[in-house]
């Protein structure tokens, strides 16, 4: 078996890394985090349209190359690594999937063909407190061909600039729905979040809000569900592996009793068990992609990249931050960015605890 990436996939990651890396340095981080806006660098985003990275993942039959989750995957782990500002995940992992699949043409289409010119940004919103994603409180009420919204969905990833939220919600008669409701709509609150990240989380109130049906059934829930978890993963990889690197530099550079403390036996030991971690985030998010690019059931491999991300993904900082000292506090060295980002990956979407019950009931439910 082959699991080499082809030319494609290969070419659009090579892309955002350039790109991201361009413009997303520690110094502009810096600068765009201590404006007064939300943590959005819209020059970057025109940037990504203008590159193509943003339409290389709409279908070509709304303008774009059509390019599959193996080859996100890659653009999203470059967006890890580099904390870029911009919403990268939330427009091509937690929205363009599910309306590329499911909504009509016209959707579709107008939606999507903002996203690749870089003036639409996109979310879903699948948190509610003390709810479970795939079991929604926010209801959907119909009225003739008309749907309406009414709940609250709590820390919305770029909630607080994007256009328009995927919103799961519950349907009369015990079904579930997505719905796609525009950030303008009469009916909606956007109240931003303030995260230690700083990234512009918000919480999305609906009150009688119009809103657009795009699937029906929990099966498609859990398809965009499955989706919006793989994708996140591959920012993961990201993560983990610019802490490593960080580490691996730093250690090399700092010096005790007149020798780099990576000759420590310690040092190497815990380096070691990073690149590990970082590793099975990493292979395990790959078998999850590429499952669901193929189209084969990939509920346990999503279930264990998200594992992996969530406890391997904190066990990586914890071990960069560790290894860094005080150094790796300060807000002005990269560092805090990995270990916030892998916090907020953790938490989102369902942390470690509930894949291993995902995990346990899909063993359970195997014959023996």
């Amino acid at each position: 078996m082959d699991f080499s990436l082809n030319e494609e996939q290969t070419a659009i990651a090579e892309l955002a890394t350039q790109v991201l890396t361009d413009t997303s340095t520690n110094e502009t981080l810096r600068a765009v985090e201590r404006g007064d806006g939300p943590r959005f660098d819209r020059s970057v985003w025109a940037q990504l349209a203008e590159t193509g990275i943003l339409g290389a993942f709409v279908p070509e039959s709304a303008g774009g190359a059509g390019l599959d989750l193996v080859a996100l995957g890659g653009v999203l782990e470059a967006a890890g690594r580099t904390a870029a500002a911009v919403p990268l995940w939330e427009t091509l992992g937690l929205g363009v999937p599910a309306i590329a699949e499911f909504a009509s043409d016209d959707v579709a289409s107008e939606l999507l063909g903002a996203v690749a010119a870089g003036e639409c940004v996109l979310t879903a919103a699948w948190h509610e407190e003390g709810g479970e994603p795939l079991s929604p409180t926010t209801t959907a009420e119909r009225s003739g061909d008309a749907w309406s919204l009414t709940g609250t969905k709590v820390c919305v990833p770029a909630g607080a600039v994007a256009d328009a939220v995927l919103v799961p919600a519950a349907v009369e008669g015990g079904s579930v729905g997505l719905f796609l409701v525009r950030t303008d709509a009469e009916g909606v609150g956007v109240e931003p979040v303030h995260t230690t990240l700083g990234d512009p989380q918000a919480a999305i109130l609906l009150a009688m809000t119009p809103a657009t049906l795009v699937a029906e059934g929990r099966e498609s829930l859990e398809w965009a569900y499955q989706r919006a978890v793989a994708t996140q993963c591959a920012l993961a990889v990201g993560v983990c592996a610019e802490a490593l690197s960080l580490t691996a530099q730093y250690t090399k550079d700092r010096k005790q009793f007149d020798m780099p403390i990576a000759m420590f036996q310690a040092v190497g030991h815990r380096q070691a068990d990073a690149y590990i971690d970082t590793e099975a985030v990493r292979l395990t998010t790959q078998q999850a992609l590429w499952r669901l690019a193929a189209g084969v059931p990939a509920t346990a491999e999503v279930a264990s990249a998200k594992f992996w991300a969530a406890w391997g993904g904190q066990r990586v900082v914890h071990a960069a931050q560790h290894l860094h000292g005080g150094v790796g506090v300060d807000r002005d060295y990269p560092l805090h960015r990995c270990f916030l980002q892998a916090k907020e990956i953790e938490l989102q979407l369902g942390g470690s605890t509930r894949q291993l019950l995902t995990l346990g009931k899909l063993i359970a439910a195997t014959p023996v």
